[in-house]
């Protein structure tokens, strides 16, 4: 397999990985595998909870491709997909686990209308703690966040956890900053 042919493969694993990332939020996350992951709609008792099991069921197919594709001798495009599933792993780490959750302290603040977007419409996301009536699946690609607001408001909130006054701006609840309340 040529080069060339290698980097488009992992592209276009990377932007697949979106549309699999939505999937399995929507319907193996907020579905059957909710068990696992309404740990992550509720408040972070130290470092771990059981939704961050999903990272490492979702890094055995990278694992198996890039080892696959590599040392076992099966078609090469199988390395760079796996490495397409991996660099998505890595992007959205960064994303998710960094910038919109900060387990990992940063500075960062999003500054261009892109980052606002994603991050103001995983927020709205997280307003929801139950397994129906939440909105934006995505990762890296999302709705309006009026759009995510009118849908939320047009189910009456159901779901949405109670609005908690603020103490300081940095402390504030993803609803109040969601909805800017």
């Amino acid at each position: 397999m040529s080069i060339a042919a290698g980097i488009l493969l992992f592209f276009l694993t990377v932007i697949g990985m979106e549309a699999f990332a939505y999937a399995a939020h929507r319907w193996v996350m907020h579905g059957f595998g909710w068990f696992l992951h309404e740990s992550h709609h509720r408040a972070r008792h130290g470092n771990w909870e059981l939704n961050d099991l999903y990272a490492a069921i979702f890094a055995v197919p990278s694992f198996v491709l890039l080892l696959g594709g590599m040392q076992l001798g099966w078609w090469p495009g199988f390395a760079w997909i796996g490495a397409g599933i991996a660099a998505y792993g890595a992007i959205y780490f960064g994303f998710h686990d960094v910038i919109v959750h900060k387990r990992i302290p940063t500075r960062y603040l999003p500054k261009s209308k892109y980052m606002k977007r994603i991050v103001q419409a995983h927020r709205l996301h997280h307003v929801v703690e139950t397994k129906e009536g939440n909105v934006s699946f995505g990762f890296l690609v999302a709705p309006k966040p009026e759009d995510l607001k009118a849908e939320l408001k047009q189910r009456s909130r159901a779901g949405v956890r109670a609005p908690v006054k603020p103490r300081a701006l940095k402390s504030q609840t993803t609803e109040s900053w969601a909805f800017g309340e």
